[in-house]
């Protein structure tokens, strides 16, 4: 139903995926693992023609997903990791929209939407408005967006994202029963729901396929053998022991984990299930036992060592180098010209910043560097008292900043200080003539 031939996606210079190659069946459940940022959702983009490839092929039910985009929507259901909806519409409306936009009729919308409102849990919701709902009711109702024109294929990007434990359960169990009659494409960052849902996974690191396979395969031959935890008291002689367990038919390597306490622990490796033979060796060795169990490589496991295992990555070495312990003078700033050198004009003088809890360093004044005092009184090139003009109409002549000037026109203020009335001039005074309107 899907098939993926050397499919790549650039941005700029950087690959989000490159040349990925995978095929799904009709009817089966895969899971699509990978840590962030490894190109799980471009991916799932791609196949559900939100967004095109730079090159090779994608196919979804023998349909070229660039070439035959509209053909291919109408197959699948697509439920992104953050899901659009409108928040302002009903639950029931929601859904009525959506299957108008795949082409359902009136007595199809009617039928489907409290059908696939049921299957995921949210039948009581449909007056809702959906902004009022919860985050992991939101998320049920873009998986019934996506269920409901009844695809053959679903792409599910963090479906169970926001929901609680038992909201997750009821999630395993719905892909459970779509599992036999549509191909489920499943990305997650739980593992043990892919693992309980999926029984094949592929695994992408840095935009490639690192693993594609069924999960007990991948994890015998990638992420170790089954083992038998032996956990007993053997006396002294730990030697003989270990030639004793070696000795049991189907043992292919024992490994001596020391002492726990009194008790010996070892690691006893095999394709089955010995815990029996070994109860039987112990018996008869009149050994103490406190432990037998049979363990498996987990999923989680085997993704952290091939997902998070950095060894022999060529991008590892390309990894910049530490800067330089920074100085207290930025490395952007030229060092000044040697002492008795003259200084150049095209040369910026350098200032030293010390960093805080340092001595502080003797700095280098530029020429005219004067410091700021705001206790300084102001120069005697200045006046000492600066008039504000009031005149709307007064044309700016020059005049003697240092007369006083008609209450009209102006009121002069000490320097710092607010504006005085003491130099208004008197009612006789020629000047007050000014005082009149055009």
């Amino acid at each position: 139903m899907i098939t993926v031939r050397n499919l790549s996606r650039k941005y700029g210079a950087k690959y989000a995926i490159e040349d990925l190659s995978f095929h799904l069946e009709r009817g089966e459940v895969v899971g699509f693992l990978g840590p962030n940022g490894a190109g799980k959702t471009t991916t799932m983009r791609i196949l559900a023609g939100y967004l095109p490839a730079s090159s090779g092929v994608a196919e979804v039910g023998g349909l070229d997903v660039l070439r035959q985009s509209l053909a291919v929507r109408k197959t699948i259901g697509y439920l992104p990791e953050s899901v659009p909806l409108y928040r302002e519409h009903r639950v029931r409306e929601m859904l009525d929209f959506q299957g108008r936009l795949h082409g359902l009729s009136r007595a199809e919308r009617r039928a489907r939407i409290p059908s696939v409102l049921e299957r995921v849990g949210i039948a009581d919701r449909t007056e809702s408005i959906v902004g009022t709902l919860s985050r992991g009711q939101r998320q049920r109702v873009g998986l019934a967006v996506a269920l409901l024109p009844d695809p053959k294929v679903l792409i599910l990007d963090e479906p169970t994202s926001g929901l609680d434990p038992l909201q997750r359960l009821e999630v395993r169990k719905l892909l459970a029963e779509l599992a036999s009659e549509r191909t489920v494409l499943l990305s997650s960052h739980i593992l043990s729901e892919v693992e309980a849902v999926c029984p094949r996974v592929i695994i992408l690191r840095r935009g490639k396929i690192a693993a594609d396979g069924r999960k007990d395969d991948l994890v015998q031959r990638l992420g170790g053998a089954a083992f038998v935890r032996f956990e007993a008291f053997v006396g002294q002689d730990v030697a003989a022991a270990v030639r004793a367990i070696r000795s049991v038919r189907g043992v292919r390597e024992v490994v001596d984990r020391g002492r726990l306490g009194i008790h010996n622990v070892f690691e006893v490796h095999s394709d089955d299930d010995l815990r029996e033979d070994l109860g039987a060796l112990a018996a008869a060795k009149s050994w103490a036992v406190r432990e037998l169990s049979w363990s498996r490589p987990t999923l989680e496991e085997l993704f952290a060592r091939i997902a998070l295992d950095l060894e022999g990555d060529p991008h590892a070495a390309s990894a910049p180098a530490a800067p330089e312990a920074a100085s207290p003078v930025s490395s952007r700033v030229p060092s000044p010209a040697p002492s008795g050198a003259p200084a150049s004009a095209s040369s910026p003088v350098k200032f030293e910043l010390p960093l805080a809890g340092s001595p502080t360093a003797p700095t280098a004044k530029p020429a005219g560097y004067r410091p700021l005092n705001p206790f300084e009184k102001p120069a005697p090139d200045v006046p000492s008292k600066v008039v504000y003009n009031l005149n709307p109409f007064d044309e700016g002549a020059s005049r003697d900043l240092s007369k006083p000037k008609a209450i009209s026109d102006g009121l002069e203020a000490p320097r710092g200080g607010a504006p005085s009335l003491e130099a208004a001039p008197k009612p006789d005074d020629p000047e007050a003539s000014r005082c009149e309107r055009p």
